[in-house]
């Protein structure tokens, strides 16, 4: 079981940390997504440093798995406000949401199963 929390924990702050790099340089996807959905441009950088928050915290829960549940769990509440965000404005594109959403759930739940729910 370890295996398989460690192995998407990883490949979750990889994920989710290659999306904070993006949104935090400046890049132009990010800005032009935000227009879609009518999100203010200046809150991309906002948007990054969450995306950069969780993937740190999902490796800070190897030394402290609490960080890790919290941080799984931010990321599974960030996920699901985005693919609201796209369908709100009709956008059907939010398979690259799902799959980032995913990834945190299992995260989530494997960390649970692994650390023990309380």
């Amino acid at each position: 079981m370890f295996a398989a929390y460690a192995t998407v924990t990883v490949l979750g702050a990889l994920f989710n940390g290659a999306a904070a790099v993006v949104y935090l340089i400046g890049h132009e996807y990010p800005k032009t997504q935000a227009d879609m959905k009518g999100v203010p441009r200046t809150w991309v950088p906002v948007l990054g440093l969450l995306l950069a928050a969780g993937a740190v915290g999902l490796l800070a829960g190897f030394a402290v798995p609490l960080l890790g549940v919290l941080a799984a769990s931010g990321l599974v509440l960030y996920f699901i406000g985005a693919i609201i965000a796209h369908l709100r404005v009709g956008s059907r594109d939010i398979v690259g949401g799902i799959v980032f959403l995913a990834i945190a759930v299992a995260a989530l739940v494997l960390g649970l199963l692994v650390h023990g729910a309380g």
